[in-house]
């Protein structure tokens, strides 16, 4: 059993597979569940993911009124072929977008590690899937790496915004999918590592400061950061570019900075944008109440 990225690393290259195949050999022995069971939990998994995108794309309003149909227009600018950077960049921020949306909307997701981040993961893994081809096996491949360094992170910090800030949600979902995109992309485990590094290493100190105490503003939008920051991450790693700070060490400077957080900036709905004068007026305008 790994507790580290590094002991996650080195059992990939000491049994010569990817980081994937060691996270289903350890959730089987944790839950006493055969491969065939594990896979299809996954390919459960992926449906959620996919039909939530193909909803949030459609478009969905929250129950607040707040947020909605933001994935429709990424859509529609995606329609148009006009894009500044790249069609598959562009489905990556609409499919998290998507995701999340629909979260807000109160549709079923799949928490990735979270709901509130739930659009990175499932962002990165639509729209790369699509440009590499990836096979239906390959895609599950993704998400179990991926959760093998959501695994370390939950374990050894925080993957709640409420505890240690955005960082732990955005900031672990983003190190996440960077990790999965480079080994679906056929990176070694050691630039899988230094991806997730990377991404986490952008985010760290990020505020969980949602408007009026609700999963939207700007947690929405800040999912399709996150999907930008971890396709960063990945093609760096790709290129050979290395975080000089040891991924474990990244993981636990997050929790060192997430437990020195104030409170009023860790998911309260009072600090950071939530404290603004537009902040405070949204959520006088729902709740009646001053915050």
């Amino acid at each position: 059993m790994f507790r580290s990225i590094e002991e996650l690393v080195q059992l990939a290259k000491k049994n010569q597979c990817k980081i994937a195949e060691i996270m289903i050999t350890q959730e089987s022995r944790i839950s006493e569940r055969s491969r065939k069971e594990i896979m299809n939990q996954m390919t459960l998994n992926l449906e959620t993911m996919e039909v939530a995108a193909s909803k949030g794309i459609k478009g969905v309003r929250s129950y607040s009124g707040l947020t909605g149909y933001d994935a429709k227009r990424l859509q529609a600018y995606l329609d148009r072929k006009v894009v500044l950077t790249d069609i598959t960049f562009v489905k990556a921020l609409c499919y998290a977008v998507a995701t999340n949306e629909v979260n807000a909307a109160m549709g079923m997701i799949c928490a990735t590690p979270t709901a509130g981040s739930a659009g990175v993961v499932p962002g990165v893994l639509l729209a790369f899937r699509e440009k590499l081809q990836s096979s239906h096996e390959e895609q599950l491949e993704f998400l179990f790496t991926a959760a093998a360094f959501g695994f370390v992170v939950a374990n050894n910090a925080m993957i709640s915004g409420a505890e240690g800030g955005c960082q732990a949600e955005i900031g672990s979902a983003s190190g996440m999918a960077a990790a999965a995109l480079v080994e679906l992309a056929g990176g070694t485990p050691e630039q899988a590592s230094h991806a997730f590094a990377i991404a986490l290493n952008n985010l760290i100190g990020l505020a969980c400061d949602p408007v009026a105490g609700l999963v939207e503003i700007p947690c929405i939008k800040r999912n399709a950061g996150g999907t930008s920051n971890a396709i960063s991450a990945a093609e760096m790693a790709l290129a050979g570019i290395e975080s000089e700070i040891p991924a474990d060490e990244v993981v636990e400077t997050m929790c060192r900075v997430g437990r020195s957080m104030p409170a009023d900036i860790r998911e309260t709905g009072i600090g950071g944008l939530a404290g603004t004068k537009t902040g405070k007026q949204i959520a006088k305008e729902l709740f009646g109440i001053e915050r």
